[in-house]
């Protein structure tokens, strides 16, 4: 399967470039969920990323900023607020 490194912006993964799978056409997905187990007695999350264009020159790429829990988005528990 064929991936393409990705840029996090913001969040817990600002700065991280990771292996994103991509779709049928060779493009990243529009949101990527990354699962966070509970720990302790802070309950399991999900962060949210939204998939961006950045521009280098002539030329851009997709890269994932943080959703920081715009209504509809977030999700806690397996649960979508909003």
């Amino acid at each position: 399967m064929r991936s393409a490194d990705t840029e996090f912006v913001g969040g817990p993964l600002d700065g991280r470039i990771l292996p994103i799978p991509l779709g049928p056409f060779n493009g990243v997905p529009k949101t990527y969920r990354v699962p966070v187990p509970a720990h302790g007695d802070v309950p399991a999350e999900t962060l949210v990323y939204v998939r961006a264009k950045q521009h280098r020159g002539a030329r851009w790429h997709w890269r994932y900023e943080y959703d920081d829990g715009t209504p509809g988005t977030a999700v806690t528990d397996g649960e979508t607020s909003g």
